[in-house]
């Protein structure tokens, strides 16, 4: 397995400001967040006058005694929804109850890999749009699989190369954000499949079907439950899943790319779990094609923020 260095985005929609106090500040495009980062836990903030103008703040109860847990905006003033530009892409960011904003650009690396990924497993021509439930230009050797997708940055960066991508997320509300964004991108009428399920089922299911994929993507949490109450822990459940995902895998060229942000998955251990999960499936040589990388952002002090890990594989 070889490690990649981390990546820090250089684009005119965000920059990452400043690091301190667990915190981080962000602005993307015109809009600058405050908001909490466990990876600035010890960092000393650098320009402590910049956090007084954010236009927003994000605060959790666990952090101490706070007049509101969630996002307080500056001088009450709106500022959602808004869109910024990455690489060409066009995405609509929200003030989600999370914390979370609808885009992350520590993966924005990860995002081009998929690209060129896709690019290089795409059919001569496009297939044909659709959406539907039946196997058509979802399953084969020119078929892409996104679990966790969210608000599908992955699944537009894999379907502008034309495959079919099949987007698999168990909020409802982040399937929709998700289309939205495509519909942004002028991918409305691209071939995707968007499902709203819990990510370990749907693979049990596809499995039973005997659908097979050329590319898999997976950004699992560290805990969470599914459409249908089923409990997610990534320590638990994450082997499982990836020996689904590997058994998934269509014969021909493919890839799987496998990101997470649980303290304690490193990009050693998110490598050794994807080589275990595919070793039974592409043989004992797979890990020499494994990369693996810790996902940072460096800020405009060159304060180094640890945000994830990424394994990827390629065949």
């Amino acid at each position: 397995m070889t490690q990649d260095e981390p990546v820090s985005p250089i684009n005119a929609s965000y920059a990452l400001l400043d690091v301190g106090d667990a915190r981080r500040l962000e602005r993307f495009g015109a809009i600058v967040l405050d908001r909490p980062a466990p990876g600035a836990d010890g960092h000393v903030a650098q320009d402590p006058a910049a956090w007084a103008v954010a236009d927003a703040r994000f605060d959790r109860a666990e952090r101490g005694m706070v007049a509101h847990e969630g996002w307080t905006a500056l001088d009450g003033r709106p500022v959602e929804p808004w869109q910024v530009e990455d690489d060409n892409f066009r995405f609509e960011l929200r003030l989600a109850p999370s914390g979370q904003v609808g885009l992350f650009p520590e993966q924005r690396a990860a995002r081009a890999w998929i690209g060129r990924q896709a690019a290089r497993i795409a059919p001569p021509s496009p297939p044909a749009a659709g959406g539907g439930s039946g196997v058509g230009p979802f399953d084969g050797p020119t078929a892409i699989l996104n679990l966790f997708a969210y608000t599908g940055a992955a699944t537009i960066s894999a379907a502008r190369s034309g495959v079919a991508v099949t987007h698999v997320d168990s909020s409802r509300p982040a399937v929709a954000w998700a289309r939205h964004n495509a519909a942004l991108n002028d991918l409305a009428g691209a071939p995707i499949r968007w499902i709203s399920d819990d990510a370990a089922a749907f693979v049990e299911r596809e499995l039973r079907r005997g659908r097979r994929y050329a590319g898999i993507v997976l950004d699992p949490p560290s805990y969470g439950h599914g459409a249908s109450g089923r409990a997610w822990r990534l320590a638990v459940d994450l082997p499982g899943l990836l020996a689904g995902c590997a058994e998934l895998l269509d014969d021909g060229p493919a890839f799987i790319l496998l990101s997470a942000h649980t303290p304690g998955f490193g990009p050693d251990r998110l490598g050794e779990a994807l080589l275990e999960a595919l070793e039974p499936v592409a043989g004992s040589g797979a890990g020499a094609s494994i990369e693996v990388a810790d996902q940072s952002l460096l800020s405009d002090a060159g304060t180094r923020l640890h945000l994830g890990s990424m394994a990827r594989w390629a065949r």
